[in-house]
């Protein structure tokens, strides 16, 4: 099967999307598209009290991810495969699990204005994991935007993609079970994934429960 030329990788906070992108833009040639989520200059007074600031940081992400997308997709493409950390649509999970009704309402209205204007992935990616790995990875990279997580919310978060994922049909998609793999230093776990990357089953809704 073809390579994708436009892959997505999703997952909650700390699942390793970005180290798995990293390695795929070497591997294909492809041209590598990362969040900046530190550049958000509401992300800390959110994870401090979301219900404040729960707005004007999803407002603030949206309009990030979709400049970013518009810009570099629009170029990239034309030019070989595009490996993005996250997919658009990741927005809406986020959205839904800290805005209230109205906030959402308001919400909604932007984010269906500027999603049709983008292309969508050949394969989006997910990273499923549990609380506890994903709070060692978070440990581990010591952002300071990050320090005020809690595991509760973490949680929320893993819950909020698993049911986002559960019913998800816009793209293929491939779900890999992370919890008990290292792609990163494990170059046997990588390899597995990336064949399933090039597997003839990517088509719809692909499974692989890797590691044990």
């Amino acid at each position: 099967m073809a390579t994708p030329q436009y892959i997505a990788i999703e997952g909650p906070i700390g699942a390793g999307k970005t180290s798995l992108a990293k390695q795929l833009a070497v591997d294909l040639n492809a041209q590598l598209i990362l969040e900046q989520p530190a550049q958000n200059p509401f992300l800390a007074d959110f994870y401090t009290d979301r219900e404040r600031h729960a707005l004007a940081t999803q407002l603030a992400f949206l309009l990030a991810r979709y400049e970013q997308q518009n810009e570099l997709l629009q170029a990239a493409t034309s030019l070989g495969p595009v490996i993005c950390d996250y997919s658009f649509n990741k927005d809406w999970i986020f959205a839904r699990l800290n805005l209230d009704e109205q906030e959402l309402a308001l919400y909604k209205k932007v984010y269906r204005l500027l999603v049709e204007r983008l292309p969508k992935p050949d394969l989006v990616i997910y990273l499923e994991s549990e609380p506890s790995l994903l709070k060692k990875h978070i440990k581990q990279r010591n952002e300071a935007y990050e320090k005020n997580l809690s595991l509760e919310y973490l949680e929320e978060v893993l819950e909020a993609y698993k049911s986002f994922f559960f019913g998800y049909n816009e793209t293929p998609l491939l779900v890999a079970n992370c919890s008990q793999i290292d792609f990163v230093n494990n170059e046997g776990d990588y390899k597995n994934l990336l064949r399933e990357v090039f597997s003839d089953k990517r088509g719809s809704k692909h499974y692989v429960a890797l590691g044990n």
